[in-house]
C-alpha cells in the first residue's frame, strides 16, 4: 500500500518541477524564495527545488534507503563517543 503512496508524492514533485509556472500563477510568489534564490525567478527555482526533493525523499523510502541515510547522517549527533 505505501507503494502506491511513494508513487503518487513522485508524480506531484514531477508535477510541482514541471508545471512551476502554473502553480506561481495559482498559489503566487514565495517572499523567502524571492529573497534569497534570485531576482525574479526565485519562486519559480523554490517549486522546482521543492519537486525534486520529494521525488528523492519518496524514492529513498521506497527503496527502503532512508532509514540507512537518517542514521549515517545523525549517529554521529546521537552518539559522540565515537
Amino acid at each position: 500500500m505505501y507503494f502506491i503512496y511513494y508513487l503518487l508524492a513522485i508524480l506531484i514533485g514531477s508535477l510541482l518541477t514541471i508545471k512551476s509556472e502554473w502553480f506561481l500563477n495559482n498559489f503566487g510568489r514565495v517572499e523567502w524564495a524571492e529573497k534569497h534564490l534570485g531576482l525574479d525567478g526565485g519562486s519559480r527555482l523554490f517549486y522546482k527545488l521543492l519537486g525534486i526533493a520529494i521525488i528523492i525523499i519518496a524514492l529513498l523510502f521506497m527503496t527502503g534507503l532512508m532509514q540507512n541515510w537518517l542514521l549515517g547522517f545523525f549517529f554521529p549527533f546521537l552518539n559522540p563517543k565515537l
